[in-house]
């Protein structure tokens, strides 16, 4: 017996809420928001910028579900109540469609930013899905997300009226502010995922090491910046730089107890630095 639309709807949006719990949407948008800032940054326009939007959303969204499709077995076992499959607001067919649904529509939106352009984008979405089905438990987990974010300048600069590949510091940088957001995205949950089973790069390290790590690869991402760019760099690199440093070592060396997420929040904050250092050399990526 077939449901009337008006009975299909309430189902429908029923479960919207907990496919955008499942689509990890504050890094998607995250993600999306630098991209975005980034081509604006490079000289795309409104229209360029707008199409980066869309691929790039569409292509975090699938990597989203794609994730948590696959770990779908293993957060059940592990009584993970802030995943909805573990729950059981969903199951994993659904959020497998939503994860093929966006890697479809990522094809032909990447594509709008050009064959070049759009083929670099594709290559990233790939790289993420790749880290969800294979490298993740694996040492190599740090790969996808340099090959991705090291990828992304690529993607605006291939886009541009006159395409041309990025300079060689935006992908250093790009790539080293990919290795950082793994290791930060892994460190407040380092023990849970070696009980389910995950052992990659991060968790093989420990705590301890990656407390380190995180907001130090941060801060070689704001040297590349610094340095990399052509031109002496005056007091708006070196100010940022010096302070980026200062957070980093405060948040690692403040004493604390062993969970403590004062590394994670230095971390981030000498992202969010070394994003906006990157985005104000936008211009000369070129």
């Amino acid at each position: 017996m077939s449901l009337h639309p008006t009975e299909a709807l309430p189902r429908t949006t029923h479960r919207l809420p907990p496919l955008l719990r499942a689509c990890h949407l504050e890094p998607a948008l995250a993600v999306t928001a630098f991209a975005t800032a980034l081509a604006a940054a490079a000289g795309r326009g409104p229209a360029g910028a707008a199409a980066v939007a869309a691929a790039v959303l569409a292509g975090q969204l699938s990597i989203g579900w794609c994730n948590d499709a696959v770990d779908a077995h293993r957060d059940t076992r592990c009584g993970r109540r802030d995943k909805p499959l573990a729950t059981g607001e969903l199951s994993q067919r659904t959020v497998a469609v939503a994860a093929g649904t966006a890697l479809a529509l990522c094809v032909p939106l990447s594509l709008l930013n050009g064959a070049a352009a759009g083929a670099a984008h594709l290559g990233m979405v790939v790289t993420g899905w790749t880290y969800n089905l294979w490298l993740k438990q694996t040492v190599l987990s740090p790969l996808p997300y340099a090959v991705a974010f090291g990828s992304l300048p690529a993607f605006v600069t291939l886009g541009l009226p006159l395409p041309s590949w990025p300079a060689w510091w935006a992908v250093a940088a790009g790539a080293l502010l990919g290795v950082g957001a793994h290791v930060v995205n892994v460190f407040p949950d380092i023990e849970d995922d070696l009980a389910a089973g995950v052992r990659g790069l991060p968790q093989r390290l420990g705590r301890t090491v990656c407390r380190w790590v995180s907001p130090f690869v941060m801060v070689s991402a704001m040297a590349v910046l610094v340095v990399g760019p052509p031109g002496r760099a005056g007091a708006v690199s070196w100010v940022p730089a010096v302070a980026a440093g200062v957070v980093a070592v405060g948040g690692t060396a403040v004493p604390s107890a062993n969970r403590s997420r004062w590394p994670f929040r230095a971390a981030i904050a000498v992202a969010g630095m070394a994003v906006a250092q990157l985005l104000l050399r936008g211009r000369d990526m070129v």
